[in-house]
């Protein structure tokens, strides 16, 4: 009986100990990330192949690395070791995680993989194509090919109770030109293109398409062109979009009708919500690289503004804590801001070249 409750006690220290949030980041130029815990760096793990936009994704206690060069690399996010790796293709773009696969978006060679939780191959789909905004909705597996101007949706015959068994269910053809990403939002599935001056929407409820026109201004000026989904924020009853090549926020409402344009420091790249959906950060490109600026999403008005000693690649806001992460690249540090305040609270150091900030819960 004392044994066990010895045992017990063990357990409870241990899930004390490794309880909060776990930070990895992206040291692209040394195929590493850099780990951080209660807000001192801890780790690094090394051999994570090309890093080059090197994406981090999360599902219950299994951690994923997608590499420039193909690579999926599972590890432990606890322990911080690698587990396995799988290379799909010489170049991969994008992958999602469902509850029985992992599947993965090839640029090169123009497929589509489908693998287990374990990274053990199940299916590899050509099509001819690089396929680029993989996402799932319910059983479903939706992507779009870039060279081919098709949305593709794949069913599971397995209903997800376990190991899938994709079939094409549905294709969409002539929906715009060159789609090069995608979003879920709600019900629909999102795809921008590179030429095509509208979004494509499937509802995948009813399997309807249809292509939606979005506007510039209160003018109705057309948008020139539709920069990555991955760089909006959703949330609440808005949409922020950066203006591609123009110093603005655009402020949409959730069907798209225009809001309003929020002037800007610098050309925005990217924007990032905060966990409750009051405060937008932007970053910005060229001269104004170092510099984010933070938007008070109901006045619409930039309430803050900070300036690094070198360019900002990324963001990410804690979501226990008062705490917004700002990578910068130039001098090798992530930066910690107060939210309570907007006040720097800490610059961790030693983080070599980072970029991409990726944050597990415990709870996943």
């Amino acid at each position: 009986m004392r044994f066990l409750k010895w045992c017990l006690l063990i357990l409870v220290i241990v899930d004390f100990l490794q309880a909060g949030e776990k930070i990895f980041v992206v040291e692209r130029e040394d195929s590493s990330l850099a780990v951080i815990s209660k807000d001192s760096k801890t780790n690094r793990i090394e051999n994570m192949r090309n890093m080059n936009h090197g994406v981090v994704k999360f599902r219950d206690k299994d951690a994923y690395v997608i590499s420039r060069d193909g690579y999926v690399i599972k590890f432990d996010p606890l322990s911080e070791k690698i587990i396995s790796e799988y290379k799909t293709s010489k170049s991969a773009i994008g992958f999602v995680i469902g509850e029985y696969y992992v599947a993965v978006a090839n640029y090169d060679d123009k497929s589509v993989d489908i693998l287990t939780r374990d990274l053990q191959p199940i299916k590899k789909i050509f099509t001819g194509s690089k396929n680029v905004g993989i996402k799932i909705y319910k059983n479903y597996l939706i992507f779009s090919q870039m060279d081919n101007d098709i949305i593709s949706v794949y069913k599971d015959l397995n209903q997800g109770l376990k190991k899938p068994d994709f079939k094409l269910f549905k294709e969409f053809k002539d929906i715009g030109e060159l789609p090069f990403d995608a979003m879920i939002k709600d019900e629909k599935y999102i795809v921008g293109f590179f030429t095509s001056k509208h979004f494509g929407v499937v509802d995948l409820n009813t399997m309807q398409f249809k292509k939606v026109k979005i506007f510039l201004d209160e003018n109705r000026q057309m948008v020139l062109k539709v920069p990555h989904f991955g760089f909006w924020s959703i949330g609440g009853d808005k949409v922020f979009v950066p203006a591609v090549g123009d110093k603005k926020v655009l402020v949409y409402g959730n069907d798209f009708e225009f809001i309003k344009n929020i002037k800007t420091k610098g050309l925005p790249v990217f924007t990032s919500l905060s966990p409750k959906k009051d405060f937008l950060a932007v970053t910005y490109s060229g001269k104004d690289f170092p510099t984010i600026e933070i938007i008070d999403t109901k006045s619409l008005e930039i309430i803050k503004s900070f300036t690094f000693d070198g360019k900002v690649l990324h963001l990410r806001w804690s979501n226990e804590k008062p705490n917004l992460y700002v990578s910068v690249n130039d001098t090798n540090k992530v930066v910690l801001i107060n939210t309570k305040n907007w006040t720097i609270e800490k610059e961790i150091l030693d983080i070599k070249k980072p970029s991409g900030i990726f944050i597990y819960k415990r709870s996943e």
